[in-house]
């Protein structure tokens, strides 16, 4: 069993996970009820390590294979001399292959057995949710909703056996209502869910099993996602030359700051310093400069009244960063008219992707750019709804990246990446709710701005700034996630690229 931070980078939808599952069994002659014997004995070990205290479990449990994991919970359970409450959610004449055997098996050991009502109380110190797994398809309904409200209202710590009965395992959205666990324990596959939209959420703290199946059975289905880390990321930063000068490491130009907004475009200038970039230029209102000059000397700072005074500033640029800070007006439109008119490597964020929403740029596809919009951005961007976009995170991240190009970003709970390929889609499974604060993004931006400019390739680029950003967050919540702001993360960003 492996902890939270050590999960796999392989990621997978249910069909996937399924097929592994029956790999296992079929072509490696492992019984179905041999994993699912293992399955329980993870779980179990997992909730004696989380919860020592506990000297009673409420077992809930559904018809299919998931309700047979909590049978063989249960029955060890009781065996190990906790005292065992076991709802049966699902009716046990459901039960078919492995799932009836585990059922047998339980009652065998002695496991006695209530067929769920409505009004039952939950009797354990801890509850097993054990209902439905990757299997749903449609909202949960009948006593299956009846259930999952009452273990809710329980107050009571929940481990959720693979996945948060009621949590879509494909996309990460609840299916009308889910269980919210406090531990998750997944098994063979990890799903791609789990990870991100309201999946990072109700699971809690996240575990993993591989059942020890052979490694062979994970080289036979090709991972629909991978996580991405930054500590194994970061070593990518090739280590420097001792006769390295700054031109080495690339020019960013940073595009933003409109009236009242200075700080965002100087935040990402300054994230574009901390991640190693050699010259970092902004170009805001004039207004701003002698702000900018005394919290950062580093930045070159122009004032640009025009897109013609822009112009130059772009020729000087490897990479421009455009957003941060830039406003919807008149301003605004001409310095993105300037950026997207040039053949630059580009980072397009915030307020150039409303303008581009808004129908103020021509050219809304370009394979040199990365865009990173968060859930309402990428809603104007694709003309839905925010809530159509966390339907399916998954899908709105692969329509941002087919319909604009590049590489697309979609900021949120567990952000993710895609790129032209059809393997290039990652899942960045760091950050934390601190991170919900004005200027986040800028800093993201800024970071990914760096990166290019010494040489990474845009979606390489995209993994290592999302996963860099968010371990940053991780690292300065460390003093608490309430109040945490935006440059907090910038001192562990210059840690992050600087590994030991």
């Amino acid at each position: 069993m492996t902890e939270q931070q050590e999960l796999p980078t392989r990621l997978y939808l249910a069909n996937q996970a399924r097929e592994m599952d029956r790999c296992a069994i079929q072509d490696f002659d492992i019984p179905g009820i041999r994993l699912m014997r293992r399955a329980g004995e993870a779980a179990l070990k997992l909730l004696r390590e989380q919860w020592p205290q506990a000297e009673s479990i409420s077992v809930w449990c559904g018809s299919g294979n998931n309700g047979g994991d909590g049978y063989i919970v249960a029955g060890l359970a009781l065996r190990s001399g906790l005292a065992v409450q076991l709802i049966q959610v699902g009716a046990e004449g459901k039960l078919q292959g492995d799932a009836k055997l585990a059922c047998d098996w339980a009652r065998q050991e002695g496991v006695a057995f209530a067929p769920f009502e409505s009004g039952v109380m939950v009797q354990g110190d801890v509850i097993v949710d054990a209902l439905l797994g990757t299997g749903l398809t449609g909202d949960v309904g009948g006593s299956y909703l009846d259930a999952i409200e009452i273990m809710t209202a329980s107050q009571q710590p929940i481990l959720a056996i693979d996945i948060p009965s009621g949590l879509c395992s494909d996309t990460g959205s609840v299916l009308g209502r889910s269980v919210i666990a406090d531990a998750t324990i997944s098994f063979i596959g990890l799903k791609q869910g789990l990870l991100t939209g309201s999946g990072s959420d109700r699971c809690g703290d996240l575990y993993f099993d591989d059942l020890q199946v052979p490694d062979q059975v994970f080289d036979k289905v090709v991972a629909s996602a991978s996580r991405v880390d930054a500590l194994v990321l970061s070593k990518l930063l090739p280590r420097r030359k001792r006769d390295a000068h700054k031109g080495n490491f690339g020019r960013v130009l940073i595009v933003g700051g409109n009236l009242g907004m200075g700080g965002a475009a100087l935040m990402a200038s300054q994230a574009a310093c901390r991640v190693g970039a050699g010259l970092v230029t902004l170009a805001t209102r004039p207004d701003h400069l002698a702000g900018i000059l005394a919290r950062c000397p580093e930045v070159m700072a122009h004032g640009v009244d025009s897109g013609q005074d822009l112009e130059p500033l772009v020729a000087d640029a490897d990479v421009v960063v455009i957003g941060p800070g830039l406003g919807q007006n008149a301003w605004s439109e001409q310095l993105l008219r300037v950026v997207l008119s040039s053949q630059k490597k580009l980072v397009v964020d915030a307020d150039a992707l409303n303008l581009i929403a808004s129908g103020q740029a021509v050219d809304c596809h370009n394979d040199g750019w990365i865009i990173t919009p968060h859930p309402g951005e990428a809603a104007r961007l694709l003309q839905q709804t925010t809530a159509q976009v966390q339907r399916d995170r998954f899908d709105a991240v692969r329509q941002l990246q087919r319909r604009f190009g590049g590489v697309a970003v979609l900021k949120g709970a567990g952000s993710l990446i895609c790129g032209p390929e059809l393997t290039d889609m990652a899942v960045c499974s760091g950050g934390n709710p601190g991170m919900a604060s004005g200027g986040m993004g800028d800093v993201l931006s800024g970071v990914l701005g760096g990166l290019i400019a010494q040489g990474f390739g845009l979606y390489q680029a995209a993994q290592l700034g999302v996963s860099l950003h968010a371990a940053a967050a991780d690292r300065a919540a460390q003093s608490g996630q309430r109040g945490m702001l935006a440059t907090d993360l910038l001192p562990h960003l210059r840690n992050l690229v600087n590994p030991g």
